[in-house]
Order: C-alpha cells, then sequence, then structure tokens
C-alpha cells in the first residue's frame, strides 16, 4: 500500500514538474515574442518634427511674465524665458524661449525658475541652436521611476507570476501601440482589427497566467465569449444611440491630420470592448480558478452540480465587478458631471447629451458584456473540468 502512495506521490511530482518546465518554455516564448514587438516599427516618421531638430532637457533659469494676464484661474499670454540646456552636445548654452498659453487650462502649461522642461532645439546648417522651443515639464524620468518601482513591487510581492504579469502587461501595451493602432491609421476596419488582437492579448494573459491547462482553456473561452457579445452590443447600442464617435479627445484632431478616411463610430465601438476587456478577463479566470480548485477537492462531484458551484461564485464576482467598470468609467467625467449639477442642469437634457450617452452607452454595454460572460464562462467549465477525475490533474 505504501508502495502505491509513493508510485503515486512520485508520479504527481513528475507531472509537477513537466507543467513546470512546460509553463516556463511558454513564458520565454512569450518574452521573446513580446521583445520582438516592441522594436516591430510602426512606420510612421516624426512628422512634426523638422530636419534640423533635436530634443534637450533644459532647466528654466529666469521667467518674465509681465505679457502674462491672469483672470482669476485662467491664464493668458506669454512666457518670456531664458534657459539652460541641460544634456546633449549643447549642454551649458543659454538661450532665450518663450511660453504662449491660450487661456485653456488642459492644454496650458506654466514655467516657474528652476523647472526642469522638455524642449526641441532647431538647428542652423552649422548646427547651432537658433531658436529652443519648450515643449512641457520634463517627465520621462519620472516615468521611468514609476515604471521601474511598479516592475519591482511586482516582482517582489509575486515572484515568479510577477514575471508573467509584467510579460503581459507590456506585451498588452505593444500590441496596442506598436500592431494595432498603427494598422487602423492603415486602413484596418477598427472592429475587426482590435477583435483579432484581444483575441491574442487574452489567449496569452491567459494562458501565462493559469498555465497551459484546461484551467486556463475555461477562462479563455468564456471571456471571449463574453468580449464578443460586447462587441456585437456596442455596436448595436452606439447606432441606436446615433452616437457618431467623435465624443473621444484628439477624434477630431485625428481626421483633419490628414485620417480622414476613419470611421470613429467603430473607433468607438472597440475602444468599448478594449476598455472591457480587462475586466471581462479577470472575471473569467475567477471563475474558471475557482471551479478547478472545486473539481480537485472533489473529483467524484457531478457536471451539474459544479456548474452550480461555478454560479455561485460567478454572481458574487460578476456584482462587484460591474460597479468596478461603473467607478472606473464614470470617473473619467467626474468634472463634466459636477458642472451640469452646479448649472442646475435637467436630467433629463443631460441624459440626451451626446457624451453623456455616449458614456452611458460605453458603461452599460460594457457591463452587459461582463454579466454575460459569467455564465458562458461556467459552462465552459462544467464542459471541460466536470469530465472525471483527469481534469483534476490539471
Amino acid at each position: 500500500m505504501n508502495r502505491h502512495k509513493t508510485a503515486k506521490k512520485m508520479s504527481f511530482l513528475g507531472f509537477g514538474l513537466r507543467e513546470s518546465r512546460r509553463d516556463a518554455v511558454f513564458t520565454a516564448v512569450t518574452g521573446l515574442l513580446t521583445a520582438l514587438i516592441m522594436f516591430v516599427p510602426i512606420g510612421f516618421g516624426e512628422s512634426g518634427m523638422v530636419s534640423r531638430a533635436m530634443r534637450a532637457n533644459v532647466k528654466i533659469v529666469e521667467v518674465n511674465n509681465e505679457k502674462l494676464k491672469i483672470i482669476g484661474p485662467v491664464r493668458q499670454g506669454e512666457q518670456q524665458l531664458e534657459i539652460t540646456i541641460l544634456s546633449g552636445p549643447h549642454r551649458g548654452e543659454i538661450h532665450a524661449s518663450s511660453n504662449n498659453l491660450m487661456g485653456k487650462m488642459e492644454v496650458d502649461k506654466v514655467f516657474a525658475r528652476g523647472d526642469i522642461a522638455f524642449a526641441v532645439l532647431n538647428l542652423d546648417e552649422n548646427g547651432a541652436v537658433t531658436y529652443a522651443q519648450v515643449i512641457d515639464h520634463y517627465r520621462s524620468s519620472k516615468t521611468i521611476f514609476l515604471a521601474a518601482a511598479f516592475i519591482a513591487a511586482v516582482f517582489i510581492i509575486m515572484g515568479w507570476m510577477g514575471l508573467k504579469i509584467v510579460i503581459s502587461f507590456i506585451f498588452s501595451a505593444a500590441a496596442l501601440i506598436r500592431i494595432l493602432y498603427p494598422m487602423i491609421l492603415r486602413g484596418w476596419n477598427p472592429i475587426a482589427g482590435s477583435l483579432i488582437i484581444i483575441v491574442i492579448i487574452t489567449a496569452l494573459i491567459m494562458f501565462l497566467v493559469g498555465g497551459l491547462s484546461r484551467r486556463a482553456l475555461v477562462g479563455f473561452l468564456g471571456a471571449m465569449s463574453g468580449l464578443f457579445f460586447t462587441a456585437l452590443l456596442a455596436f448595436a447600442f452606439t447606432r441606436w444611440f446615433k452616437i457618431h464617435g467623435a465624443v473621444r479627445p484628439f477624434t477630431e484632431t485625428l481626421l483633419f491630420s490628414g485620417y480622414g478616411h476613419l470611421n470613429l463610430a467603430h473607433l468607438f465601438i472597440a475602444g468599448i470592448f478594449i476598455a472591457a476587456s480587462g475586466a471581462v478577463m479577470d472575471l473569467a479566470m475567477d471563475i474558471a480558478a475557482a471551479m478547478d480548485e472545486i473539481k480537485k477537492q472533489q473529483p467524484a462531484m457531478s457536471r451539474l452540480i459544479l456548474m452550480r458551484s461555478g454560479f455561485t461564485v460567478a454572481r458574487q464576482a460578476a456584482g462587484t465587478m460591474s460597479t468596478t467598470l461603473l467607478l472606473a468609467y464614470s470617473a473619467e467625467y467626474t468634472a463634466m458631471i459636477m458642472t451640469f449639477l452646479a448649472q442646475g442642469v435637467p436630467l433629463e437634457n443631460v441624459i440626451n447629451m451626446v457624451w453623456v450617452s455616449s458614456e452611458v452607452v460605453h458603461t452599460l454595454a460594457g457591463c452587459f458584456g461582463l454579466v454575460l460572460s459569467a455564465p458562458l464562462t461556467v459552462f465552459a467549465g462544467g464542459m471541460l473540468l466536470g469530465t472525471g477525475e483527469a481534469s483534476a490533474a490539471s
């Protein structure tokens, strides 16, 4: 009897070793793929930059606000600046510059003496600086510090799983920025292109986090079914509400920049299910992991009972996740809602505004798809995990 238990234990350890090796190989391959995507050329040059120009960090050494008009919180006019170049071959040189303020707080930047700024230096034929255009406050080093702190915290707290989290995080960002967005600019349909990329991102994240197992497959199938329903709902409600899509910042600017072929309504629809994909993946994996653990603890459990247990988990998780989506989306428009409240705008007027209607569609379509993904994940879990003792090893 003891010999049988020992053999069974060694078999289990051997399976775990094979699983960990397979998981490590998959993680390494995914990391390599992520690195390759990071270097995919997007094919768009720096069209806004003159040919003889270079970037540099500068320090504001003097500020003259005599030409600046201040009306309450709004500032309009010109700041005359004196800057010292801190990087590059022109380091140490002192130049005059200016900062024009249009009276729009969302785009204006105000400098004070001692600030570190990011600037573009225009050069003449001999390489000398003809004019230094101050762009904005310098934030690159702070961004790198924040990203490094996040990665370090993930590794320290999550260990081996932290590496998978970082890879999935970087892969998702790279796939969107280096592949999806440039291809949409070149003429891809935003809905079809976004679905393809989201399928790839979802598969990678699910199988990185859940391993190459039935549990991860259940999460993937549940997440994808929810996202397809979200896309269908977003398409239907966007057309029904007659939302043109030009409700997001910079969409009009994009049209006037030479990309008039873009379908802004389709771009808006794609944004809905891209934004909801993270929450849908989270919910699907939570349900799949819970059902897998239940099956491991009770291998003899029937498929129907397993699905009932999965529905119990799904109800709890879907309730909190729907509220999470609502809070995340509404927080972006806090100032707009407060403005309407402060001005006493009637509720019916607010509901019929295109900005508000677009957020209603964005939020409810995402939540609708999220809720639908729960039973679909439970069904997939019942079919794949509730097939006997073999699934308990997954």
